[in-house]
């Protein structure tokens, strides 16, 4: 049976020329960062080129990256600071982040003293730019909006240039979670007023375990982890050499081939949303299907029946895939983004999220389309 990967949003399958470009770095870069004779010194070197090769991919400076273990603990570095650090009384948020921002707001909210807002979505999902305004406009609190910029579930596109541009204008900080947009849109840093933005490696075929924090330069953060001055004092613990490498080789490779990659991609999102539409009762999530706001990798298709075992019945078929309803029975409680913003009438239908890369053919895609025809009976 031929295996079918449309799980790219989960994470991805590294680039033969990262695996290789690892490879070397472990076979003749042993030395611990902080040493300071030559072995370190090499190590040390290979970590800061790789600060400015990702920096400039953002115009931003190199002393503003920091490496993380991936996204997730990058937004957790932020969101901490925020409430812990930089005096921050007001967070605006939206119930459909990924749990490692939503989570980790909630989890502080039972600590810290600050106003949790969480913003008005239209029924696809998208975020009220009216609304935010006027948030931001009748209050003197410090607050932080934390907005996705690509959501991970459905896709939606956030307007980064209009929040940040509304954050400057009232004085307040601005942090994205922008994991599933880094390596597939380009993000000038320059043009784009945001404070903190997230990446992790493994979004954009690197390796998995490593990404970055983006810092605007003049924010004094304070470390989660204690015990080490690395990453000039914000993350204690050895560096992680190798796989940071990577990450600069996989970055630089995915946004060399982007416009290539994206117009193929965005190509089997279309045939693929075709030949859906023909299926009755076949509906569309958020704005998934909208190739002008949503991203050309995500689509996340609501099928008209009522099942929790979808997705394992793909698996099974060789198709990976990631979803489920947003009711679910069992120890699943299903998806927080589709339960926010589905009628309560469609959320016990099966929604699956198809999620694309350049490795995926349309012959794949066929074949999906004829797997899921079967599936459903047609």
């Amino acid at each position: 049976m031929n295996r079918i990967y449309l799980d790219n949003a989960a994470t991805t399958a590294l680039r033969p020329e990262v695996i290789e470009e690892i490879t070397n770095s472990m076979k003749n870069t042993i030395g611990n960062p902080s040493s300071v004779h030559k072995f370190g010194r090499e190590a040390k070197s290979a970590i800061e080129l790789a600060r400015k090769n990702i920096a400039k991919h953002f115009k931003v400076t190199a002393a503003e990256i920091y490496f993380t273990s991936g996204g997730s603990e990058a937004n957790n570095l932020v969101l901490w600071n925020a409430v812990a650090n930089l005096d921050v009384k007001r967070i605006i948020t939206s119930k459909i982040e990924h749990h490692a921002v939503l989570h980790k707001i909630l989890d502080l909210k039972r600590t810290f003293n600050f106003e949790l807002v969480f913003i008005d979505l239209d029924e696809h999902g998208s975020v009220d730019y009216h609304q935010l305004e006027l948030l931001l406009k009748e209050s003197i609190d410090k607050t932080l909006v934390s907005l996705m910029y690509v959501n991970n579930e459905i896709g939606n596109i956030l307007d980064i240039k209009t929040v940040g541009s509304l954050c400057h204008q009232y004085k307040a900080l601005f942090h994205s979670d922008t994991v599933q947009g880094v390596g597939h849109f380009i993000i000038d840093l320059q043009q784009t007023p945001i404070d903190f933005i997230t990446a992790s490696a493994h979004k954009f075929n690197g390796p998995k375990g490593v990404g970055f924090l983006y810092a605007k330069k003049g924010f004094a953060l304070k470390p989660l982890l204690i015990g080490g001055e690395q990453e000039k004092g914000l993350r204690a613990g050895t560096e992680n050499v190798h796989s940071i490498v990577g990450m600069d080789k996989a970055l630089s490779i995915a946004l060399l081939q982007l416009e290539t990659e994206k117009t193929y991609i965005t190509a089997l999102k279309t045939y693929f949303i075709n030949e859906l539409t023909k299926i009755p009762g076949i509906a569309f999530n958020g704005l998934s299907d909208d190739l002008s706001k949503s991203s050309y990798t995500i689509l996340n298709v609501r099928f008209p029946i009522e099942t929790d075992l979808f997705v394992f019945n793909l698996d099974l078929k060789g198709v990976a895939v990631s979803g489920g309803s947003a009711c679910q029975s069992g120890a699943q409680k299903g998806s927080h983004v589709l339960g926010a913003i589905l009628p309560e009438n469609e959320r016990n239908k099966a929604s699956v999220r198809f999620s694309f890369s350049y490795q995926n053919t349309k012959e794949e895609i066929t074949t999906v389309i004829k797997l899921l025809k079967s599936m459903l009976l047609l």
